[in-house]
C-alpha cells in the first residue's frame, strides 16, 4: 500500500548496483558520485549498495556506506558490515542442494567448472575460468566441490564451462536448476550465479526498507543487469543506466546517463 505521506518526487532510501551502474567500467568511483551518495543521508535520505561483489570486494567502498557501513552482497546473500569485516546475515544454498545442482548441471554440461563464494572466501574447481587471477588470496581450497564440508556457507555456487562465455549458457544452466535455486546474470561473460530459493537482490532490499520502516514506494534503484531486475521491479522507482542490458531498459520506470557519465549522481544531484 503507498505510504499517503510519502512524496513520490524524493526518495526515502536509494539502493545502488555497483558494477556498470555507481561504478565506472574501470571499477572506480568517481569523486562526483562518491560527493553526490555522500550528501544523501544530509538531505534525510537513506543509502545502501547492493551487489553480486562477494563481501571482500567492497571493502575500498567503506567510507561510501552510510553510518550503518553495511553492504547487501552476493546477489542478497549476504549483509555485510564493510568496516569491521563481519557478515551480519546469511542466506545460503543448503549444503545437500548444492551437490544436488552441481550434479545435475554436470550431467548435461560435463565440461562444467564450479567455484563457491562462501562468507570466508571461496572455494574453487582446478578447472574453473578464474574471472579474476588476483583474488587468488581468497581461495580457501582447490578441489571438487564434493569437497565441500557439509557445514559450509555457500552464498552462491558459480558456474562456467571454458569457451561457453556467453549469455545462453546461464538461460540452459537455469533451465536445468529449475526452481531448485535462482539463477543470475550479472554481465560476466558465461557466468551463471546460483543462489538458494528466494535470494535476491529484490528480497535483500525488501529486507532492508522494512527494518528502516520505509515502504517500497519510497525507494529508488539503479542497475544495468539481468541480476538487478527483481530489485528494480520491487522498487517504487527504478532506473536503467543507458549502458544497461536491454532487459533492464524495458523493466526500469526512468532512464539515466551511463555509469561513465555519472548517471547516479545526476539523478541524485537533483535530490
Amino acid at each position: 500500500m503507498p505510504d499517503p505521506g510519502h512524496n513520490p518526487s524524493r526518495p526515502a532510501l536509494v539502493a545502488s548496483d555497483l558494477d556498470g551502474t555507481l561504478l565506472h567500467s574501470d571499477g572506480t568511483i568517481s569523486a562526483r558520485t562518491a560527493d553526490a551518495w555522500c550528501r544523501m543521508p544530509s538531505i534525510g535520505i537513506q543509502t545502501v549498495m547492493v551487489t553480486a561483489r562477494p563481501p571482500r570486494w567492497t571493502h575500498f567502498l567503506a567510507d561510501l556506506m552510510g553510518e550503518h557501513g553495511t553492504a547487501i552482497c552476493a546477489n542478497g546473500a549476504f549483509v555485510y558490515d564493510v568496516r569491521s569485516r563481519k557478515v551480519l546475515q546469511s542466506h545460503t544454498i543448503d549444503s545437500a542442494v548444492v551437490q544436488e545442482l552441481a550434479g545435475s548441471i554436470r550431467r548435461r554440461i560435463p565440461e562444467v567448472a564450479f567455484a563457491a563464494e562462501l562468507a570466508t572466501g571461496k572455494f574453487v574447481e582446478p578447472a574453473y575460468p578464474e574471472l579474476h587471477p588476483e583474488d587468488a588470496p581468497a581461495v580457501v581450497h582447490c578441489g571438487p566441490v564434493s569437497e565441500l564440508p557439509p557445514d559450509a556457507a555457500v552464498g552462491k555456487l558459480l558456474a562456467r564451462a571454458p569457451g561457453r562465455y556467453d549469455e545462453a549458457f546461464v538461460t540452459q544452466v537455469a533451465g536445468i536448476v529449475g526452481d531448485l535455486a535462482v539463477v543470475a546474470y550479472s554481465g560476466v561473460g558465461g557466468l551463471a550465479e546460483i543462489s538458494a530459493p528466494r535470494v535476491t537482490k529484490a528480497v535483500g532490499l525488501a529486507r532492508w526498507a522494512e527494518a528502516l520502516g520505509i515502504q517500497r514506494d519510497a525507494v529508488w534503484a539503479f542497475g544495468d543487469m539481468p541480476n538487478d531486475l527483481p530489485m528494480l521491479s520491487w522498487a517504487g522507482r527504478s532506473y536503467a543506466m543507458a549502458n544497461a542490458h536491454p532487459l533492464v531498459v524495458e523493466a526500469a520506470t526512468h532512464r539515466c546517463a551511463a555509469n561513465d557519465d555519472d548517471g547516479v549522481a545526476r539523478v541524485l544531484e537533483i535530490l
